[in-house]
């Protein structure tokens, strides 16, 4: 059987490398963030939704999302969150099923799913994966590596699930507060905790 992972973790967490990690381990990661992206591209029935919900304002002159000017305005107003979530969502999880489909009997797929938390949709999962730093590392690593200020960070932060709530989901938890080979043998233990289940996966055992 497939084992079905979620994957998750604030902004600057470090989840992309975790993720990267786990891909070369032989997982097979599904990208909410990638998939997110693709069903707002240009010419799709999701970028058209956009449009009618929030103005012909949010496009690029060449027809695409702007899609600095959709996270300016979607991280500082819950509502508009709101509304662009139940447009994307749906088609992400629509475009999630196919891609779990395709993997072959017995793989580990990782959903990498940034606002797991926040979506209830935990316990869909058989395993849960959190990358966990420090608020203040976080922070840090939004103004070193991303070029925010201050203000953009908090907020971004802010928007998220906290810390606690993600943690409170989790089925292991990676932490990230120390060098890339450190974060690797993490995951490399991780995954090894996951393999271990898969091979013993109860399908008797519901899932959904």
């Amino acid at each position: 059987m497939t084992l079905r992972v979620g994957l998750t973790g604030g902004v600057a967490s470090g989840k992309s490398t975790v993720s990267a990690i786990l891909a070369e381990l032989g997982a097979v990661v599904v990208d909410a963030d990638l998939l997110a992206r693709e069903v707002v591209a240009g010419g799709t029935p999701g970028l058209a939704a956009v449009v009618e919900a929030f103005g012909p304002s949010l496009l690029t002159a060449d027809g695409a999302l702007d899609r600095a000017a959709m996270g300016t305005l979607v991280f500082s107003d819950a509502v508009a969150r709101a509304r662009l979530e139940a447009i994307v969502h749906p088609l992400v999880h629509e475009q999630m099923g196919a891609l779990e489909a395709d993997a072959g009997e017995g793989s580990i797929v990782v959903h990498d799913i940034p606002l797991l938390a926040e979506g209830g949709r935990a316990d869909t999962f058989d395993a849960v994966v959190v990358v966990d730093c420090p608020r203040e590392m976080q922070v840090a690593r939004m103004l070193t590596e991303r070029g925010w200020t201050p203000e953009d960070a908090e907020a971004r932060i802010a928007a998220q699930a906290s810390r606690e709530d993600r943690l409170a989901i989790a089925t292991h938890v990676i932490p990230n507060v120390g060098s890339l080979d450190e974060l690797r043998d993490r995951v490399v233990a991780v995954f090894a905790d996951l393999r271990a289940q898969a091979d013993g996966f109860d399908p008797r055992r519901d899932r959904r």
